[in-house]
């Protein structure tokens, strides 16, 4: 089932459809209460608001393609295109640092920062009392330099792959979870044949 994308003229969170990551296929004895959204924001691109409740925060990196999956980290890998293989993996911990790059797969790559002037993404961490979240805008104008697709191709109907992911390699309790499920023996989230849907309604 497609995660269902609804439309706004600015973002309102509440009462945003949650895409729970709970799909723990590699160990589970850690899984914390995380979720994605994502909106549409007419003129302007796709809000991207991730959520974790954890007690215990690990945000040692605050810089550019720092590797923040080593953090408590939320991801948001996605394909925009569906006309070629291109995906990018968005990575974040709660200081608001990002790693994100465009691939065919794991070792193909190249940092956004070759593409696009990072600071057109606007992005914050915010760490509250039982856990954190991030959130960050993809203008169109991002996507179209990064995918080659414009804003009249997001009509409602129309859906792209992705998924939304949790993870910390170096965390008190290493973790790997998804909301769409992995079919794979070791932790891997670079593998878009197990993307899901993500829909414009």
């Amino acid at each position: 089932m497609a995660y269902n994308i609804l439309t706004y003229d600015v973002p309102q969170w509440e009462g945003v459809p949650k895409a729970y990551i709970n799909s723990y296929v590699w160990g589970g004895e850690y899984i914390p209460v995380s979720y994605g959204q994502i909106i549409l924001i007419r003129g302007k691109g796709f809000a991207v608001r991730l959520t974790s409740f954890e007690n215990e925060t690990k945000a040692v990196y605050t810089n550019y393609n720092d590797p923040v999956y080593k953090d408590s980290c939320l991801e948001f890998f996605v394909s925009f295109n569906n006309a070629t293989p291109l995906y990018m993996n968005f990575e974040t911990n709660s200081n608001g640092a990002f790693l994100a790059a465009v691939r065919t797969e794991r070792k193909s790559k190249t940092p956004i920062d070759r593409i696009i002037d990072i600071n057109e993404i606007k992005i914050k961490g915010v760490r509250e009392g039982d856990g954190w979240y991030v959130e960050y805008l993809l203008s169109f104008a991002v996507i179209e330099k990064l995918f080659g697709v414009g804003a009249d191709i997001f009509q409602p109907g129309y859906c792209f792959k992705g998924n939304f992911y949790k993870c910390g390699d170096e965390t008190a309790v290493p973790h790997y979870g998804s909301y769409y499920p992995i079919n794979l023996p070791s932790p891997d989230f670079h593998c878009p044949e197990f993307f899901g849907g993500f829909i414009i309604v």
